[in-house]
């Protein structure tokens, strides 16, 4: 790690000269988040109690009009979740790498920069066509190749978005690699002037699993608009069924949501609800939400979240979720309380 941010801080310094790079593009964001938590299965009467911080720095260079890139640093290596617990001794906390890819968006040949061709490792929800966490926890980075048409960045082009991809799951020496191979299809309309939508379905195979087979179908959507003031509001849902699983009331999941308002400037306010409930062999476990119901599958409960942008550039945030764990056995009672302060730059 050190040699590669030696090599990093070279290269900036240098101006990469050997490139075109007009726009570097550093982004980053800071958030300390206090958490309490309640689990029935593990305590029955106290909470656990932590403070965690969450660091990301990239930088997203684009060296000319049809070729960018990406290089992110983030606390923590797991694969659902970015945060550093505090109370290890003070001891130094490392870094990992969680984006790095090159991005090919050709100009020629009537494609005008609507195709993306992604090589390595890049977050989810720029990734995909990702409506809520109920497939992807949000701090999930995919590796592998993607072709994307009518996809920007988080967002998609009106009209209609195709996302396929190829993703590394587990390289054995000696056995069968694991991979993904993901395909999605979605489209973004207006119902009325004031109103628009989005509506999509993908299908997600896992090929050659340990254990359990995973061949998931997703169906998604979203419609929304402005209140006469001008309050944003917006509902949305998602259904996912593992058609390789067969067993009874073990393979289906799906949440369903709304939110008003945007916490984008200061003095802006927002306010989200979802319930949601996830069998047993519905989804990959590894690879969903880490918070709902203490995280994985076999769980269904409620997430209630606001957050305030307080001063330019740093926004308070609260959520409570309440649910249960193991609901189809123990059912086991899961309270948890999120205090985050946000600062992104």
């Amino acid at each position: 790690m050190k040699k590669f941010l030696a090599l990093f801080a070279f290269l900036v310094a240098a101006g990469w000269t050997n490139a075109e790079a007009a726009d570097w593009n550093w982004k980053g964001d800071l958030r300390y988040r206090y958490e309490a938590a309640h689990v029935e299965a593990d305590d029955p009467d106290d909470y656990q109690e932590r403070h965690r911080i969450r660091a990301r720095l990239g930088v997203y260079p684009w060296i000319n009009e049809e070729l960018s890139a990406g290089v992110q640093l983030v606390t923590s290596g797991k694969a659902t979740s970015n945060n550093e617990t505090f109370g290890d001794g003070f001891a130094g906390d490392s870094m990992y790498l969680r984006e790095a890819y090159i991005n090919y968006h050709p100009m020629d040949y009537g494609f005008d920069g609507k195709i993306n061709f992604i090589l390595g490792k890049r977050e989810v929800k720029q990734t995909l066509v990702r409506e809520n966490d109920l497939l992807w926890d949000s701090d999930l980075g995919l590796e592998g190749v993607t072709l994307q048409y009518g996809k920007d960045g988080k967002s998609q082009l009106a009209g209609l978005t195709a996302v396929a991809g190829y993703y590394f799951v587990d390289e054995n020496d000696y056995d069968e690699d694991r991979f993904l191979v993901v395909s999605q299809l979605a489209y973004n309309g207006e119902a009325s002037s004031s109103v628009k939508y989005q509506a999509g379905v993908g299908y997600y195979n896992y090929q050659d699993m340990e254990t359990t087979d995973y061949d998931i179908l997703e169906f998604f959507g979203d419609f929304g608009g402005k209140f006469g003031d001008g309050l944003p509001w917006k509902i949305y849902g998602q259904y996912a069924v593992n058609t390789a699983n067969d067993i009874e009331d073990e393979d289906q999941g799906y949440l369903i949501g709304a939110k008003i308002g945007k916490a984008k400037k200061v003095g802006q306010w927002e306010l989200d609800a979802n319930y949601s409930r996830l069998e047993e062999f519905a989804v990959n476990p590894d690879f969903t939400d880490s918070d709902r119901a203490d995280g994985g599958t076999n769980v269904e409960g409620f997430e209630v979240g606001g957050s305030y942008h307080l001063v330019q550039n740093m926004t308070l945030g609260l959520k409570y979720l309440t649910g249960t764990a193991n609901y189809n056995t123990t059912k086991d009672d899961v309270k948890i309380w999120q205090a985050d302060v946000v600062v992104k730059f």
